[in-house]
């Protein structure tokens, strides 16, 4: 991947990070000029975004705050973690889940 394509577009991968719209402002915005560094951080986002909502909504059944705040830091990790690897410009798969995100959402293109 081109290094200068890549410094261009990290403003695009981090706000995939930010919130689920952002999934779809940066899917959106990568359309013109597809970048794959672009679309990788999308991937991930995507995938840890509906996770995150299946998974709060299971959690919020239960009326422990430990198992709440474990979610909580759970998510925040692996957030910051994507945010920080579309911020250096690397292709980092987050832990745990990443490969399972690049191969369902690998129409994503």
């Amino acid at each position: 991947m081109k290094e200068n394509s890549v410094k261009e577009r990290k403003t695009f991968a981090i706000v995939a990070y930010i919130t689920i719209i952002g999934v779809l402002i940066a899917f959106y915005m990568n359309q013109e000029k597809k970048n794959e560094f672009i679309f990788f951080h999308v991937r991930q986002s995507l995938g840890l975004w509906l996770i995150y909502f299946i998974l709060g909504y299971i959690i919020g059944g239960f009326d422990n705050w430990m198992i709440t705040y474990s979610f909580w830091i759970f998510f925040l990790v692996l957030f910051t973690y994507g945010i920080i690897g579309a911020a250096s410009g690397r292709l980092h798969k987050l832990p745990l889940l990443g490969d399972l995100f690049q191969k369902i959402f690998k129409s994503i293109k």
